[in-house]
Order: C-alpha cells, then structure tokens, then sequence
C-alpha cells in the first residue's frame, strides 16, 4: 500500500535499525517464511523498534528493562538488537505478570502468511499488543481495513503513538476482544494474538461467508473457515502443525488453563510438545490416562489432524473427523 513514514529514535540510528531489521527478514525467508511478496515487503518496511521502545528480559531478583533511552551504550545496543531478534519480546507487566508481549516475528509471519490476505480485505485483529502486528497488516491492506481491539486501555493507547510515530493510523479500540467488535464488521479476516479457551461466538457472526478466522488454542494455531447455514454460521477447520504459547485473552471467557494435572503420569510427559498439546485441548473430557491411551493408539498424532467446529451454540474438537469417533466438547464462546 505504499511506504510510510518512519521516525527513527536518535538512539537507533538508521543503519543500524535498517541493517538489523534485514537481517531479520532474511532470517524468516531462509527458514521458509514470509511466502508472500507483499508480507516480505511489509516486514522489510515497518520498524519493528518504534513498536518496542523497551522491553524486559529475566534479571537477578526479576525483570530489567531495556530500552531506546537507556544511557549506557552497550544497553541500548542489547535492546536494538533484542528487537530484531526472531523472539517474543515481553512489553507489559502490571504487578509483575506479562499481560502484553510483542510475537515472535518467525511465528507472526507464519500467522500472517497463513491468513490469505487478499487487496479490499477487512481484518478484525484481537489482542493489539504494541501496536506491530497491525502496523503489518495496515502496510499490507491500507489503516481503513484493519481494526485492532485490546481490553487494556494503557496497552491501546501506547499502540496508538507507536502507529502514529510510524505513519499508520488503523482503528484502535479499547473493548473485550471476546465481544468483537460489531460496530465495524463484517469482516473477511479475524485473527488473534492471545490464548483462548474456545473460540467466542461473536466471532463468527461479524464475519462474511467465507471468512477465516486463526486463533491460538491449546498450545496450537486453529484456522476455521466461516460458511452460513439455515442455522447461523458454521465455522471449522484444522489446526497448523506449529506450536504456539501466547499471553491469555483477559475479558468476558475465562483464562486458558495452563497444563493439566498428569495424573501420576510420568514427568517426562509434560515435556512430550504433542501430548501436552492433546491434554490441554481436551481437558474435563479426558483424564491423562485415556488421553495417553488414544495418543499412543492413534501414533501420536500431529497438530494438523485435530479441528475445531463452532455452529448452533456449541463448539467441539475433534480427530480427524468433526463427525468421527474422537470428538471433545469445549465450552461455548460468550
């Protein structure tokens, strides 16, 4: 959609910035990322470091902070640096719990890439975070398609400067991204950048007919397409074979559960990333015996056999099959 205007802190000089930012992206392209042009382009182009003026990493005693304005040179360095790493950069504590983060670039790649985009496409984005990701999807569809909504009024408006300090001005709203966000859909894309428990039914209705929706859930990324039916939308699909841990959505559904209790299970469970993934999406269904029982059964299934399906009021995960002998009820979105 054309370049925007990019006010680069004095503390992050240009070549630098421009440097370690292409490096970046010939990071993710080298890995198989950034498959489309216009994303390639995005990424080359949008400043991730105006969108992350600091950011806390693990100290003694707990979280330092690293920042554009830190006096020592050495530490300003580790922060520009920090940035145009490919890894999820802590950006928000309120009484020392993250509650916002900027993604790993390599996985908001693949999120974005995964969407489909296409030119006239609206995007409803929840979770607006350091403002980033929707400076990448305004680059691509142009500020009047994307609309961004994030239930932390101090997150909404440090993301509103950081997209204004970067020349992108989408819509920016301070509201439960469990709700949507009525008053501007239908939209053609959802995506969220946060954990849900089940996928809200708001979601669905404010989307046109043929709209995707991603969604992090149970340690994966879902993809549902929406259809209308004689009984209201329908949305389904499978999961992407990628792993994926986010901040919660914080609103009207309760918090993701963390992993389940193994049951006696041994230890050495927890760490198997699949059958972790198999718990949690099916947990108050099946306790860890059975759940190890069917993952050892069905070959410890990939992340891309599993589904979810949301229509008529309920929602359901499933096995390769939404109608087939391995479905779990999942508590219907508000």
């Amino acid at each position: 959609m054309g370049a925007h205007r990019q006010s680069l802190s004095p503390s992050a000089p240009d070549a630098e910035a421009d440097a370690a930012r292409d490096a970046l992206v010939r990071e993710i392209v080298a890995r198989g990322g950034l498959t489309d042009p216009a994303w390639r382009t995005a990424f080359a182009e949008v400043p991730r470091h105006l969108f992350v003026p600091f950011f806390y990493v693990h100290g003694i005693g707990g979280y330092e902070r690293l920042g554009a304005e830190d006096a020592d040179p050495g530490r300003r360095s580790r922060w520009l640096h920090g940035v145009y790493a490919d890894g999820a950069l802590a950006t928000h504590l309120k009484d020392g719990e993250l509650v916002s983060s900027s993604s790993q670039p390599s996985l908001m790649a693949l999120m974005l890439d995964a969407l489909d985009v296409r030119d006239g496409h609206t995007v409803l984005e929840i979770g607006t975070g350091p403002g980033y990701n929707a400076a990448l999807l305004a680059h691509r569809l142009g500020d009047p398609a994307v609309t961004s909504v994030d239930l932390d009024p101090e997150i909404t408006a440090s993301a509103r400067d950081h997209l204004a300090a970067a020349g992108y001005h989408p819509t920016v709203i301070t509201g439960d991204g469990a709700l949507g966000c009525p008053e501007r859909a239908p939209y053609d894309r959802i995506i969220a950048t946060c954990t849900l428990p089940s996928v809200p039914r708001s979601w669905p209705e404010q989307c046109r007919p043929g709209a995707l929706i991603l969604a992090p859930l149970a340690t994966g990324l879902v993809l549902l397409e929406v259809r209308a039916t004689a009984h209201g939308p329908r949305a389904e699909g499978h999961f992407l074979h990628t792993p994926a841990y986010f901040v919660p959505l914080r609103g009207a559904l309760p918090p993701a559960e963390g992993l389940p209790h193994l049951g006696g299970l041994p230890r050495r469970l927890a760490g198997e990333d699949l059958f972790r993934f198999l718990l949690t999406l099916t947990a108050g269904t099946l306790d860890p015996h059975e759940a190890l029982s069917l993952w050892e059964r069905e070959g410890r299934p990939q992340r891309e056999r599993y589904g979810i399906t949301v229509g008529q009021g309920r929602q359901w995960a499933w096995l390769d099959d939404p109608q087939g002998p391995y479905t779990w009820p999942l508590a219907p979105g508000r």
